[in-house]
């Protein structure tokens, strides 16, 4: 059969470790026998990184600007042991986090659900959605470890001079202070793009925030979604019959665990981070996850939501066999491709891209799984597969159908 040809490339990012070895088997297994793929590529692996000092993250992101769909596999960010493991020049910053600030985007999370994985919180029935916001608070910290006695300040001095100037605390002994930061212009941009995917997707909207503690910083989030939502969405979200409602974090939490799905959860960056892990844990495992990014120009970065998988790929360098979970990243390729044949007008490649998201979860469903979903399933009788063989049963189920 001749190849689905592509007109505009797809900027793709590689990652790290056992990842990046995920990636090729599903480039040579499930995309390039049948797709003429074009792609714009970047190795986002850490040394690579180290050897341009990270102006490889940043050329990816004007990249993706430029062509509007990009594709990432999973990347480290360095601690200090990776300092030290990968003879690293300086602590990188998290590859997602420059991207996410180049874009202004919002990042979307839901489970990959699938017979036969059922999830922990056993009421829920349809996914939910999480929306991260992806720009600031600790992604853009600036910290200092304080040596010892003296008083710690948070000043702004405007462009006009002007002064604001608030003590933090005064310190008797050492301690670590930490500055956060966020943007109106951001938080606008995070607004809109929560409220124009949930009109999208026909889904209500929840926002959760801390602002009975957090009384400016956390309340200003609330103050620019009620704003926004009143001038531009409600009348829409009236009409669809959709519900927008702000709520503490707290109570959010309390109600998530007691509805069926089906809505979208608007979280601030950290929250996002921490709850859409929980949501993808309780629906299964990790790598039963998808994850975009969303800018609010229309460009689309299609990630893992997971990361690189270290202890899996220490036991590949040593020639053991790993089961590793790949389908985050086969759904990261998948929504990619699909956005891609949607602005270039293919539907050849829409259609495979639905129908290698089928074929991947047929296989699970009859039975071939990684040793992850074979330890939680309710199937019986599951084969457990490793890696490469998982992904070629796909690719027979794919050919199959």
């Amino acid at each position: 059969m001749a190849k689905i040809q592509m007109k505009t490339p797809l900027v793709e990012m590689d990652g790290d470790e056992m990842t990046r070895i995920l990636w090729k088997m599903i480039k040579d297994e499930l995309l390039i026998p049948y797709i003429d793929l074009k792609t714009e590529y970047y190795d986002l692996g850490l040394e690579h990184r180290n050897e341009t000092d990270d102006q490889v993250t940043v050329d990816s992101a004007e990249a993706t600007k430029k062509y509007g769909v990009a594709v990432k596999c999973a990347t480290i960010t360095p601690n200090a042991a990776r300092v030290t493991e990968y003879d690293l020049k300086e602590m990188w910053k998290s590859p997602n986090g420059t991207i996410r600030a180049a874009l202004d985007g919002t990042v979307f999370r839901a489970p990959i659900q699938v017979k036969g994985i059922d999830p922990c919180v056993k009421n829920w029935k349809k996914p939910i959605t999480l929306a991260r916001h992806a720009y600031g608070d600790v992604y853009k910290n600036t910290e200092i470890k304080v040596p010892g006695a003296g008083k710690a300040e948070l000043v702004f001095t405007g462009d006009d001079g002007t002064e604001i100037r608030e003590t933090i605390h005064t310190f008797d002994g050492p301690g670590i202070i930490q500055g956060i930061h966020n943007t109106d212009k951001s938080i606008t941009s995070f607004a809109r793009a929560c409220f124009s995917y949930a009109l999208d997707t026909k889904q209500d909207l929840w926002f959760a925030t801390k602002d009975t503690i957090s009384k400016k910083y956390d309340h200003n989030f609330k103050d620019i979604f009620q704003d926004i939502f009143d001038r531009e969405y409600k009348e829409k979200f009236e009409r669809e019959g959709l519900e927008y409602f702000y709520t503490l974090i707290d109570d959010a939490v309390a109600r998530v665990m007691k509805t069926e799905g089906g809505f979208i959860w608007a979280c601030k960056n950290y929250d996002g981070d921490v709850m859409s892990d929980m949501v993808s844990s309780a629906c299964g495992s990790m790598p039963m996850m998808t994850s975009v990014l969303v800018s609010p120009d229309g460009v689309y970065e299609y990630e893992a939501a997971h990361g690189t998988v270290q202890r899996h790929y220490y036991k590949h360098l040593k020639g053991e066999e790993t089961s590793t979970n790949p389908v985050a990243t086969i759904f990261a390729w998948t929504g990619a491709l699909r956005k891609r044949g949607e602005l270039d007008s293919i539907p050849e490649l829409m259609e495979f891209a639905d129908k290698l998201e089928r074929a991947t979860l047929t296989t699970i469903e009859d039975g071939k799984m990684t040793k992850d979903l074979a330890l939680i399933t309710s199937l019986e009788n599951v084969t457990v597969l490793n890696s490469r063989d998982f992904v070629r049963a796909i690719r027979e189920t794919f050919d199959a159908m």
